[in-house]
């Protein structure tokens, strides 16, 4: 059986030269990759007490939606502002190159709940960081952040200081 990094396409000077691109797609095109996937990620969480599963938009949708059906848990999307119909809180923060907003429904998280947050890569980290601050304003705990792949030089995990984070895979 191939390792999962193997499945990993790596696209060098995208999207601008002296950027190595890892792209999860060609783990998605393969029944083989994706299976292992999330079944590494799920293996993070085998003796983790916790209640939901929060992702992100759309790549934390991908893995953290099948983890939730497998453990029998709920899964409480996070989205770009705008895009959820009921009331939400929401949460500016900084990206790389701007800002951004998202935002969650007001009543899917409550009070006390433990809460594991899915996403496919951690780079700088700011978006999982304002996902635990969301996660948080509704009285939330988040108990493990999970990412398929760490871009380790990016130092995202040191903006996630204080959280349990694990990645199936890392990368200097």
């Amino acid at each position: 059986m191939k390792d999962l990094k193997d499945y990993v396409r790596s696209i060098p000077d995208f999207p601008e030269p002296g950027i190595i691109f890892r792209d999860i797609t060609s783990i998605l095109q393969s029944k083989e990759g994706l299976k292992l996937a999330i079944d590494k990620m799920q293996e993070l969480l085998k003796d983790v007490d916790f209640d939901l599963i929060v992702g992100p938009e759309s790549r934390g949708f991908i893995f953290g939606v099948p983890i939730a059906y497998n453990m029998n848990k709920a899964f409480i999307p996070v989205r770009k502002k705008g895009k959820l119909p009921c009331e939400t809180v929401s949460i500016d923060y900084e990206l790389e190159y701007g800002k951004a907003s998202i935002e969650v429904h007001k009543d899917a998280i409550k009070p006390g709940q433990k809460v594991v947050i899915i996403d496919d890569l951690i780079a700088t980290g700011g978006t999982i960081e304002a996902i635990t601050k969301l996660v948080e304003m509704l009285g939330g705990e988040v108990v493990k952040i999970i990412f398929l792949i760490e871009l380790k030089g990016l130092k995202g995990r040191e903006r996630l200081a204080g959280f349990d984070v694990d990645a199936v895979i890392q990368y200097d």
